[in-house]
């Protein structure tokens, strides 16, 4: 009896020193193979980590301490109330690199540098200038080649300086140009504001007195292959509006110009040495050309132009200073012309040399306007308009061939409302006219069509008939100064 309280004592007392020492007896279970049972102690758990999914059924758990440990991890990982969300690699904000958008800072040094960052990506890029904000920049050259593809999205408005003394003296002035950037998207809902009101003021077109000087494009892609222009307003340009030259694979779409119709040669686009555009429904007020297509054009089309005011649309002017101009297969498909000096328009220099062919003025409707269908070989402007005058006839020309008029309708303002001039030594061959129906605005006169040296190639329903009259070059003179 007493041996059996010796062993009952013992073994409490055992147990009482595992209790001390902080173990605790875990659940036997046989070992894999074994007939006998052992004893694992688990020692209390003080840290639970939260990079790894606590398994209940095997790990002990205090859920006590665990919620306390998420909250204390998750307030170190907030980040500092004041700082900025970080930049994605793929979306560069101006901004994020110093422009203000407050409408009085210089912001060209940080248009520069969050160029050169979003050229220097090799992932494509977006380059935002947000909306509601105004950005004052000087001249703006932006050029590559880059790494990828970036889209410039203007949704705010760039404003130009008023004073542009100190622009380049060299050349052409430009404001915002691009210059061998391949894959380039320019879109956006915003507006390029060139303040152009102080450099029509000093023209010589303007003030005969003053010097003739270039004033800065708005907006320039010089070399720039398979580009795509989408959606953006240009507002008031010191000079052509948007400038495309020597590029390749051009798409503009849903473009915006405005200007006064007394704008100086305040082109809205021109185009020169530039192969395969798509011009698809421009809409364009200004005080020159709307459309002007220049030598090196080839494979050009342009759809549902609206156009007005200004001098129309035209192919030119060509040949100037005795030089070689090259114009071959243009579409202006679908127009609506208002108000403008010219509706569907070739102009060439005496003594050019080269061709303008393959051109088809189709489907347009004239209103208002003073000379709807008109070639003119013995273009040439000249500054003072009080003392007008013939250009000189010269024994060389630009080649014209291959030209349809067809299927345009409306009114003209003048009595001559189809006129074709053409070179004595390079007659106008096979142009084309059908379905033309072309009256005096109001109906008040009879109108009619002069012919100068161009053979005809068909004519079918033509109003009014054409070659009605026989012009000779003297007949023909500037309409105006700025033309």
């Amino acid at each position: 009896m007493a041996s059996r309280s010796l062993v009952a004592w013992a073994c409490l007392l055992f147990v009482l020193l595992l209790l001390a020492f902080g173990g605790a007896p875990a659940e036997a279970r046989p070992a894999p193979g074994s007939r006998h049972r052992r004893v694992v102690i688990a020692p209390t758990p003080t840290l639970i980590s939260t990079n790894a999914a606590a398994d209940e059924s095997t790990v002990p758990f205090n859920k006590a301490a665990f919620s306390v440990h998420r909250k204390l991890l998750a307030e170190n990982n907030k980040p500092p109330k004041a700082a900025a969300p970080p930049e994605s690699s793929g979306n560069i904000n101006v901004e994020s690199y110093g422009a203000a958008g407050d409408g009085r800072s210089d912001d060209t040094k940080a248009f520069l540098n969050a160029w050169a960052k979003a050229c220097s990506s090799a992932e494509p890029t977006v380059l935002l200038v947000p909306a509601g904000k105004k950005y004052h920049v000087k001249e703006i050259p932006l050029s590559g080649p880059c790494k990828s593809e970036i889209t410039f999205q203007i949704d705010g408005t760039l404003v130009a300086p008023e004073d542009k003394s100190d622009w380049n003296k060299q050349g052409y002035p430009h404001w915002i140009s691009f210059t061998n950037v391949d894959r380039l998207t320019v879109t956006g809902k915003g507006t390029l504001d060139g303040t152009g009101k102080s450099s029509w003021k000093n023209s010589c077109r303007t003030n005969h007195k003053n010097p003739c000087t270039f004033a800065p494009a708005a907006l320039t892609f010089t070399s720039c292959n398979h580009l795509k222009v989408h959606n953006i307003k240009l507002l008031n340009s010191p000079q052509v509006h948007l400038l495309i030259q020597y590029c390749k694979d051009v798409e503009l779409t849903s473009i915006t110009i405005t200007a006064p119709s007394n704008a100086p040669e305040a082109d809205g686009i021109h185009i020169s040495h530039t192969e395969d555009i798509r011009i698809i429904k421009p809409v364009i007020k200004s005080g020159d050309d709307c459309l002007s297509i220049a030598t090196g054009v080839k494979n050009l089309y342009a759809y549902k132009v609206e156009c007005g005011p200004g001098h129309g649309i035209s192919i030119g002017s060509l040949g100037k200073d005795n030089s070689d101009a090259q114009v071959s297969n243009i579409t202006i498909d679908t127009a609506h012309v208002t108000g403008t000096l010219y509706g569907a328009r070739i102009k060439t220099w005496q003594g050019g040399s080269g061709y303008a062919k393959e051109i088809k003025f189709l489907n347009m409707i004239m209103d208002k306007v003073k000379h709807p269908i008109y070639i003119d070989q013995y273009y040439c402007n000249q500054f003072d308009p009080l003392k007008p005058k013939p250009c000189e006839e010269q024994k060389t020309a630009v080649q014209i061939s291959n030209v349809l008029f067809k299927n345009i309708k409306g009114s003209g303002t003048t009595k001559d409302v189809i006129s074709l001039h053409c070179s004595k030594s390079f007659p106008c061959q096979d142009v084309i006219l059908q379905d033309i129906d072309l009256k005096m605005k109001g109906g008040a006169k009879k109108t009619m069509s002069s012919c100068e040296n161009v053979m005809l190639k068909q004519s079918s329903n033509v109003f009014p008939a054409p070659c009605t009259s026989v012009a000779t070059k003297n007949d023909h003179v500037p309409e105006d100064s700025s033309d």
